[in-house]
């Protein structure tokens, strides 16, 4: 599978101006390959076909890995080291895992309320030597700080994704939510509480479909 992925994901993430070494093409391609494995037995995504997985899931979660990248340096000194993010509902770990590939100084915990798709986390983190990944089986509502990003992509609305993580979210963090096209529904839903800072327009290789970053924090 991979010699046939490898020159369209080389492709897209030369689209996406991403700056990857050949150990993260690698590790990339290894999780896909891990994730259709799986897949089989774990229901992780109804996704099945490997080249549909690579633009649907894989440069899917790569087009918020610049502005991740960006969001950490303007932190500079200001956040801890490694800066800390929550990916909730990450389920086949989109885009947790992809993060923790391409942004090693960043601390990734995925939280899914599904055990077997928290243990898939953990098998990858074990399958691609990633010390900063982490599975966690739990209800994000339950888990405490801090975390300085929480994230999710296609999860759930704007309004329930921010009530169910505030208390995970380090004072000073900010919600990164994954979006299709722009939400304003969900926005102007949102409680007084929760501010939206940034609205960030994607454009994914491959795919012909909108998608944005919804940027929130506390208000």
């Amino acid at each position: 599978m991979s010699a046939a992925l490898l020159e369209p994901l080389r492709a897209g993430v030369r689209d996406l101006g991403l700056d990857l070494d050949e150990a993260q093409i690698g590790q990339l391609l290894d999780f896909l390959a891990l994730l259709q494995k799986w897949n089989k037995v774990y229901n992780l995504t109804a996704v099945r076909d490997p080249q549909e997985m690579l633009t649907h899931h894989l440069l899917d979660s790569l087009a918020a890995v610049a502005p991740l990248r960006r969001h950490v340096a303007e932190q500079g000194g200001a956040l801890p080291v490694p800066l800390r993010l929550l990916d909730v509902g990450s389920g086949g770990g989109l885009p947790g895992v992809v993060f923790a590939i391409c942004c090693p100084g960043v601390d990734v915990s995925c939280v899914d309320t599904v055990a077997k798709k928290a243990a898939f986390i953990q098998q990858a983190a074990a399958a691609l030597r990633l010390p900063n990944l982490h599975g966690i089986h739990a209800r994000v509502e339950t888990l405490p700080g801090p975390f300085d990003v929480v994230s999710c992509r296609a999860f759930a609305s704007l309004p329930d994704f921010t009530s169910w993580s505030q208390g995970a979210l380090a004072p000073g963090g900010v919600w990164l939510a994954m979006k299709g096209k722009h939400p304003a529904d969900e926005i102007a839903a949102l409680p007084s509480g929760v501010q939206v800072f940034h609205v960030e327009q994607l454009a994914v290789p491959g795919l012909g479909a909108e998608r944005c970053i919804v940027w929130m924090r506390r208000a």
